[in-house]
């Protein structure tokens, strides 16, 4: 195969990708761009639940109190989080009844509270609002089950797409820096996809990799060697849908205290309660990067030290490469334009196509008419 027709190859590769892709590429890059930002958003859009008076904070016993107040029937409360950033403290309480076995975590009540009057801010639901919703959409297309691995074809086709696109992008004659001009074409469009295009395929291959990563990383996980290995018990869906206890053996305030005399004086970051799967209370300490975490038995009361959660290893890296986490503001404008900029390239893409067809079919008619 020559030169010209390895090109044409790839043009074919590289369109198609784009015009079967484009609908479902423009929603995962702009909800990837506004996730970028996931904490000044909430702030915006749910602005009742960051309404806080100060940064004071009460007992937790307290805050307890005063969520189960606005729960409903047969509610039980999972999770208490202390305030960050200056937000809200946030109790989470498990629905009334047996959660469904469906993918994803099952909904929570989430109840946001005043930190230095334990006034009650906002009541909602774990599964809604708009950050959320991006949340999920970006992850999953939205689609329970079989949109994570969708998502993650996604970011495999895009990685070829980013391959065929510098190899079209290259200049067939002359230097590469030719490449560089912003007028390639007579019009707009075409000329701002050959720009945004060059300036955006590799951090956009960085993220697409990282993303197809996270969606399988199983897979990944054999070929570094950081595959998950098999636990006995109930695997984490289970845990995830497991009922918190209604009345522990071990009041909050006393497995806090417990806790504490491991915890080197950290101040509390969260406490999760027992459950029906798993009878311990955990107990997680703020220590810099690097939480401290400790279980409480609910039957007897022993503490004991949870092993921390691993902070290194490549499939960590991936996530927060594709995230931003502690990367630096530099590397989140990165991101967000790794969001942005794709679907400038999808429109622009199919607006080429459309365009083409139209000139294909005038020559084709003039062809007809001279035959």
């Amino acid at each position: 195969m020559n030169k010209l027709a390895m090109r044409r190859a790839w043009f074919q590769v590289h369109k198609w990708i784009g015009l079967i892709l484009a609908i479902l590429i423009i929603p995962l890059s702009l909800s990837g761009a506004a996730l970028v930002w996931h904490d000044a958003l909430d702030r915006i859009v749910d602005p009742t639940r960051y309404a806080v008076s100060g940064t004071t904070v009460l007992g937790p016993d307290v805050y307890v109190a005063a969520a189960m107040s606005r729960l409903k029937h047969g509610e039980r409360i999972a999770q208490l989080t202390m305030p960050e950033d200056g937000g809200p403290v946030v109790v989470a309480a498990a629905a009334a009844g047996v959660a469904p076995k469906r993918p994803g975590p099952p909904q929570r009540t989430m109840v946001y509270l005043d930190p230095p009057t334990a006034r009650v801010l906002e009541v909602s639901a774990s599964n809604g609002g708009l950050v959320r919703f991006l949340h999920v959409l970006h992850g999953s297309l939205q689609l329970p089950g079989i949109g994570r691995s969708i998502v993650g074809w996604i970011g495999v086709a895009m990685m070829v797409s980013c391959f065929t696109g510098l190899w079209l992008w290259w200049p067939t004659i002359g230097k590469w820096t030719r490449g560089l001009r912003y007028r390639r074409h007579r019009n707009a469009d075409t000329n701002l996809h050959h720009l945004f295009g060059f300036w955006i395929a590799l951090p956009l291959f960085v993220l697409s990799l990282t993303g197809a990563w996270i969606s399988f990383p199983q897979f990944f996980g054999k070929i570094t060697g950081e595959a998950s290995r098999p636990r006995g018990g109930p695997d984490r869906g289970a845990m995830m849908r497991a009922k918190p206890l209604a009345k522990p053996g071990q009041p909050l305030a006393v497995a806090i205290g417990k806790a504490r005399s491991l915890a080197g004086g950290a101040p509390l970051r969260s406490v999760t309660w027992p459950t029906d799967l798993s009878a311990d209370w955990t107990v997680t300490f703020a220590r810099g990067n690097t939480p401290v975490g400790v279980k409480i038995a609910d039957d007897t009361g022993g503490a004991t030290a949870a092993p921390a959660r691993p902070q290194t290893g490549v499939a960590r890296w991936m996530r927060r490469i594709h995230d931003g986490t502690d990367m630096g503001a530099l590397w989140r404008v990165i991101i967000f334009l790794g969001g942005i900029l794709p679907a400038v390239l999808a429109v622009t893409g199919v607006i080429m196509w459309w365009r083409a067809r139209g000139w294909k079919a005038e020559l084709a008619a003039k062809r007809a008419v001279r035959a």
